[in-house]
């Protein structure tokens, strides 16, 4: 079965059509080759026609794009070793210069990328320690050598905004971690020593304000059992005087009896007197 001619020329010129036609996106940017060497640049979003099997179209993505490193080591102004790992954010710049450095690989600009900015970052972190790189501004870090790294991206046709620093560590197989962990350590013990030397000084100044106040207040009381017992003789002897007022015979008698219990309260006292003593008038008589 035989074709008509115009349907094998329809074809051929739908597929020639085809060929001869691109799409670039509104977040792209088109190049055109022709043959191999670069025709036409910074092709804009729309529909566009090339030379079929002459002329190749690619189109490059031209967003913000995240560009990731290996974690690279470097040495502090302290020489101690520390693992860094970051990511730049960047974008094609210029597609014609991108094409001829890098043959439109993305994986290979990031390759030609990673000595230009972690020789940049090697400058400034050498010259921080590293307290300064971990608790400092990191992005003071990075705009300090910006410039520098977009100088050398632009022969990649690239252009790289901001690099953020991920993770800052130190290696395992270095003395940093031992280093740092003996003056953390250090630290710690100097200001367990501040507070305990602050607390002993506390008790102290407690034991002394509380050994003040005992004094105080044993001489208070002390002072007022003196008072007590005074006025508890006073009124004895007021009580005694009154009794001996009221009855003095019956209160000889009663002291005389008082006398007697305290010469022979232990029951062995000796006591030698006359037979007529007035000391034994009230154990002949109760008169």
């Amino acid at each position: 079965m035989k074709y008509p001619l115009w349907i094998a020329l329809a074809v051929a010129g739908l597929l020639g059509l085809m060929g001869s036609v691109f799409v670039v996106r509104e977040d792209q940017v088109g190049l055109v080759l022709n043959l191999g060497r670069v025709a036409r640049t910074d092709i804009g979003p729309g529909l566009h026609f090339k030379v079929p099997l002459v002329e190749t179209a690619r189109v490059f993505d031209r967003r913000f794009s995240l560009i990731d490193f290996s974690p690279e080591r470097y040495l502090t102004s302290e020489r101690k070793d520390v693992s860094v790992d970051f990511v730049a954010i960047g974008y094609i710049d210029d597609v014609r210069a991108f094409y001829r450095a890098t043959g439109g690989d993305e994986s290979a600009a990031a390759d030609r990328l990673a000595p230009i900015i972690k020789d940049s970052l090697r400058n400034e972190i050498n010259a921080r320690t590293l307290t300064q790189l971990v608790s400092g501004d990191r992005s003071e870090v990075i705009q300090r050598q910006l410039e520098g790294i977009n100088r050398g991206a632009l022969t990649l046709g690239m252009r790289i905004v901001d690099i953020r620093l991920k993770q800052i560590d130190l290696p395992t197989d270095s003395d940093v971690i031992k280093q740092v962990y003996d003056r953390m350590r250090a630290e710690r013990k100097q200001v367990a020593s501040a507070l305990r030397a602050e607390g002993e000084e506390q008790a102290r100044t407690v034991r002394a304000q509380a050994d003040r106040d005992q004094a105080v207040i044993v001489a208070e009381a002390e002072r007022d059992a003196q008072r007590l017992r005074g006025e508890g003789d006073a009124e004895a002897a007021r009580l005694y005087a009154q009794a001996a007022a009221a009855d003095p015979a019956f209160y000889a008698f009663y002291r005389s009896l008082e006398a007697y219990r305290r010469a022979f309260a232990d029951g062995q006292g000796v006591v030698v007197l006359d037979r007529n003593d007035p000391f034994l008038q009230y154990l002949k008589s109760d008169r």
